[in-house]
């Protein structure tokens, strides 16, 4: 204990001046503070992606020997199929919008730092970021970058447009009332030029990039983050694409998006290959199957379940909390609420465990299956499943569930030390 404790207090004399200077930086304050507007609506979408997607495969389903709760999934799985556009745009309009959100509530707060007036600049950047963000086609809008996937943007334009207003501002570059004009009527006047400046800037840059490369800025953004495809088929290669997304994370972009078609295919690939091998009565050989690609983001991103046991018994009250209404979600490996509510974004302590806990992990399970400690994964088991259930969906093996409850034990002790200082420093605050 003595140990741990010591080692936790070196820690400590580390990571917190370099955390204290870092959280001192208004950019990065607004930047997490602006993100926690985002907050219950990535809450309340994530149960309603949960309940679109029940856990069943109706490949493997047989309604003449399913019992009754098989038979009550695969109804539930009938009407989520029949009803999924209803079913998810509380989905859409919630998670779907983080991005949007974001863009109103970095500028809000940002803006209020500066002392400017805190709406008017969130509307600013909200609307600003909807024009660079929802290229039209035909009389349709696409929303493709209004969530996550513009969140990169959306941190861009909330606060650099707040630095546009703020120019205007302190070079006193503004309509010039009568006293008997009403202050409503004044702040109208002069919120239009810097929203006109915004508006010329960040939509006319976006212009000139679908002009010169066919593409609106959030999509060459996303393009260029996109990781090659050569190299997941190797385990090193692998570990690489798995912790660039991550890093992606600690800066607020959607890693697992960027990451996710490269490792699915091929985890999919692999999978198919295993239980063409078993239908053989051969031995199954790849490792690199999609189960992997589970392990890698159990619990979502940073393998955070291990980290969101320790908040539950925090003696911060604000973690307690985030910690149990993240519990659930992260169950099925969604775990918005953790990132951009505790925060991990942008968080230099916690920056270390996120990137090392899904390495281990998956070290672990690649030489588990390579000994032949737990099975090889050649069923597709569906999405968004509690990843104790699909450690069971995708090989058929009780050992690989153990071994997952055992993989949230390992990663709960590697954000440990990690977790304690951040404890410390905010109970500290709170004295």
């Amino acid at each position: 204990m003595k140990k741990s404790a010591g080692f936790v207090d070196k820690l400590n004399a580390v990571l917190s001046p370099l955390a204290a200077k870092l959280g001192n930086q208004r950019h990065l304050q607004a930047i997490s503070t602006g993100m926690m507007f985002s907050l219950p609506f990535i809450v309340i979408g994530s149960f309603f992606l949960i309940f679109a997607n029940p856990s069943i495969n109706m490949e493997q389903y047989n309604p003449e020997t399913a019992g009754v709760f098989l038979r009550f999934l695969a109804n539930w799985k009938e009407f989520a199929v029949a009803n999924y556009d209803i079913i998810t745009a509380p989905y859409n309009l919630t998670m779907g919008l983080v991005g949007l959100i974001s863009a109103f509530g970095i500028a809000y707060s940002l803006a209020k730092d500066y002392g400017l007036n805190a709406a008017m600049n969130g509307m600013m950047s909200a609307v600003t970021f909807a024009m660079v963000c929802t290229p039209v086609s035909e009389g349709n809008i696409s929303l493709n970058y209004l969530g996550t996937n513009g969140l990169f943007v959306a941190i861009l334009i909330g606060l650099l447009s707040v630095e546009v207003s703020r120019f205007f501002e302190t070079k006193n570059i503004k309509f010039t009332m009568p006293d008997t004009v009403p202050p409503m009527v004044t702040m109208f006047m002069n919120t239009l030029l810097p929203l006109l400046a915004n508006i010329v800037i960040f939509y006319g840059l976006n212009v000139l990039f679908l002009i010169t490369t066919k593409q609106i800025f959030p999509e060459a953004v996303m393009q260029v983050l996109t990781p090659a495809t050569d190299l997941a088929g190797s385990l090193g290669g692998f570990l690489l694409i798995v912790t660039l997304g991550n890093v992606l994370w600690l800066f607020g972009i959607n890693g697992s998006s960027i990451i996710f078609p490269l490792v699915f295919t091929l985890g999919i690939a692999q999978t198919g290959y295993n239980a063409e091998q078993l239908a053989s009565g051969e031995a199954m050989t790849h490792l690199m199957n999609l189960q992997m690609f589970r392990i890698s983001v159990m619990g979502g991103a940073g393998a955070t379940m291990g980290l969101v046991i320790l908040m539950m018994r925090s003696k911060v009250s604000e973690y307690r909390t985030i910690g149990k209404i993240s519990l659930i979600p992260g169950l099925c490996s969604i775990n918005e609420p953790v990132i951009f509510g505790l925060p991990i974004v942008f968080n230099p302590i916690l920056a270390f465990p996120f990137l090392v806990a899904p390495v281990i992990n998956l070290l672990l399970t690649y030489f588990a299956q390579k000994l032949g400690m737990i099975g090889l994964g050649f069923i597709i088991d569906p999405s968004f499943t509690p990843f104790v259930a699909q450690a069971y969906l995708s090989s058929m093996d009780w050992r690989n569930v153990v071994f997952t409850i055992f993989l949230i034990f390992t990663s709960a002790v590697i954000y440990y030390p990690f977790f304690k200082v951040m404890e410390k420093n905010r109970l500290a605050e709170e004295k």
